[in-house]
């Protein structure tokens, strides 16, 4: 696509970790990045590595915000958590006429970004959050099941997987929106549920997986991509997060407080790894199932992705790439509605089977 040769984008929290991992695959596809962030220190060292020029600033400093994106004709936004940063760079991307991607998986912005439809179409811009593993390849999916059952009103989607780990950046967003609890689709509306609400044995391939349902992202995109009323998403997680998820159910409001998330925030930072290793991100891989039915019959669809952080990587810059090339579709959007149910195909590693 040599268009997006010509024009730039920034990606706002370049050095964190999956912000690093999306400028070294920019950089590989020969895309020259501004660098941006908070940390003038970090976006130095990451300008000597990589040869890209950076701005430093606050998205409290809106005079240096604006004066950025008006450099740019995208922003690609990394910094989390998504539900204290999205808004002040959204606002922004429209009041600029700027295009606004982010790689969030965080329900609150979905839907605030769904609000603002109507801006950004005036604004001529898209907004398309969840641009990363969250949401781009179970958007995909489930919109091609959707699209084999028409009239469909319940979705179940079920996510494990296997050999990765988890980011500082996602468990700080997990953190903030911890007071939250679960959440499900029903009848059109998203409404809260306890954590661990339900739970279910599902079979990937190699035996029964226990899942538990959270209030994943596609509780939000998978609405306004398909219209399905109901939507429900569960996921594999390690025993001992399970047994911290079952505790937040009642000591929950110990944790609420603004003081704690900041303190518990602090620690990950202390103590956590930045994210899974580079062999990981190189042999790790998900796999990913969605259901749906209309009542009387069901249609099921499995997909194997790369390693999710990795993949966010791939999936994210590929979309800013065509932005940059002129492919897209101004308004609020989510990744299949705007590129499509088999744009997750294009990617090495990703296979899909109708089950």
């Amino acid at each position: 696509m040599d268009g997006a040769n010509l024009k730039k984008f920034l990606v706002y929290g370049s050095y964190g970790y999956t912000g690093s991992l999306i400028v070294e695959q920019a950089v590989k596809q020969g895309l020259h990045p501004l660098l941006a962030g908070r940390d003038e220190k970090q976006l130095r060292a990451q300008t000597e590595k990589f040869g890209l020029e950076y701005r430093a600033f606050s998205l409290d400093n809106t005079a240096a915000l604006d004066s950025a994106l008006q450099e740019v004709d995208a922003v690609l936004h990394c910094a989390g958590p998504f539900v204290l940063t999205f808004r002040q760079m959204a606002e922004a991307c429209i009041r600029n006429k700027k295009h606004y991607v982010d790689i969030s998986g965080e329900i609150e912005g979905f839907e605030a970004l769904a609000a603002m439809d109507e801006d950004a179409k005036h604004a001529g811009v898209m907004l398309l959050p969840g641009g990363g593993f969250d949401v781009v390849p179970s958007d995909c999916l489930i919109a091609y099941v959707a699209g084999k059952l028409a009239g469909a009103t319940h979705l179940e989607l079920y996510i494990k997987g296997i050999g990765s780990g988890v980011s500082r950046g996602t468990a700080r967003s997990g953190i903030e929106n911890s007071h939250r609890q679960g959440r499900i689709r029903r009848d059109g509306k998203i409404v809260s549920v306890p954590n661990l609400w339900d739970s279910k044995f599902v079979d990937f391939g190699r035996g029964p997986s226990r899942l538990v349902s959270m209030g994943w992202g596609d509780v939000s995109t998978a609405y306004h991509s398909t219209g399905i009323p109901n939507v429900t998403v569960y996921m594999s997680f390690p025993a001992a997060m399970v047994n911290m998820m079952r505790l937040t159910r009642f000591i929950g409001p110990l944790l609420y407080t603004r003081m704690a998330r900041d303190f518990i925030k602090w620690l990950i930072g202390k103590f956590f790894a930045p994210g899974p290793s580079r062999k990981q991100n190189e042999n790790g891989f998900s796999l990913l199932i969605a259901e749906v039915t209309d009542g009387k019959q069901i249609v099921r669809a499995k997909l194997k992705t790369p390693e999710a952080y990795y993949l966010t990587a791939l999936t994210s810059v590929e979309i800013i790439k065509r932005i940059l090339s002129s492919d897209f579709k101004t308004g609020f959007q989510t990744p299949s509605k705007v590129y499509g149910a088999d744009f997750i195909l294009q990617f090495d590693g990703v296979q899909r089977e109708s089950l």
